[in-house]
C-alpha cells in the first residue's frame, strides 16, 4: 500500500512540501483534500514554487470574459513570501484554509490585506477604487449592467464613507470589520467562502 506522505516526500528541484500531517495539523483541511490540491498545484507548478507571472497566468484560466492580471497580482502579493517573491504549496494552502474556512475575522483580515496595497495598514479610497477596478476588469463581459471605468469610481464613492466612520480618509481594520459586522449580506458572502473540496 502507497504511503500517503510519499507524494509529499519527493524532493521538487529546491522546494519541498510541509509534510502531510503537519499541514493538516496546521490548516482547516482534511489529508485528503491536501493531496488533491497538492496534486493540482503541482501540476500547474512542477518546481513546486509559483511566480506571479505563472500565478497570472493560473488566475486568468478561471475568468475568460475579463483580464484578471490585475486583481491576480493584488491576490499574488496577500501570499508570496517577501524575500523570494514566490508562492509555495505551504503558502498557497495556509492562505486557502484562512480565506476559505478561517473565521470571519481571518477573512476580513485577509481582505483588508488585499486592499491595503501599500502596507501601511490603512486603506485609502485611491486603493479600495484601484482593486475594485481590478475586479471589474476580471469579470469583464460576465458583468451586467456591464461597467465601464467610471463604474469602480462611483462603486467606491457610495460606499467608502460608509466604512470610513471618523471621516479620515483611510479606513482601518477596525472600520472595516465594524461595517462588516452591521450588514447581514456581507457576513453571508464571507460565510459562501467555505469551501469543500
Amino acid at each position: 500500500m502507497e504511503d500517503e506522505n510519499d507524494e509529499f516526500n519527493i524532493h521538487i528541484s529546491r522546494y519541498r512540501p510541509e509534510e502531510l500531517h503537519k499541514l493538516a495539523s496546521r490548516t482547516k483541511f482534511t489529508r485528503k483534500e491536501i493531496q488533491l490540491m497538492y496534486r493540482g498545484f503541482k501540476q500547474e507548478c512542477p518546481t513546486g514554487m509559483v511566480d506571479e507571472d505563472s500565478f497570472k497566468h493560473i488566475f486568468s484560466q478561471f475568468f475568460p470574459l475579463g483580464d484578471a492580471t490585475n486583481y491576480a497580482h493584488y491576490v499574488f502579493n496577500t501570499m508570496k513570501q517577501k524575500q523570494s517573491g514566490k508562492i509555495s504549496f505551504d503558502d498557497f494552502i495556509n492562505i486557502l484554509s484562512k480565506v476559505s474556512r478561517g473565521s470571519v475575522q481571518e477573512k476580513l483580515q485577509w481582505v483588508f490585506g488585499l486592499y491595503d496595497l501599500n502596507g501601511d495598514g490603512l486603506i485609502s479610497k485611491t486603493e479600495m477604487v484601484d482593486v475594485v477596478s481590478s475586479i471589474y476588469q476580471m469579470l469583464g463581459r460576465a458583468t451586467r449592467p456591464l461597467v465601464d471605468d467610471t463604474s469602480a469610481k462611483e462603486h467606491v464613492e457610495k460606499i467608502f464613507h460608509l466604512i470610513d466612520t471618523n471621516k479620515d480618509g483611510v479606513v482601518t481594520i477596525e472600520e472595516l470589520v465594524q461595517w462588516c459586522s452591521r450588514d447581514e449580506n456581507i457576513l453571508k458572502s464571507l460565510e459562501t467562502l467555505d469551501t469543500v473540496l
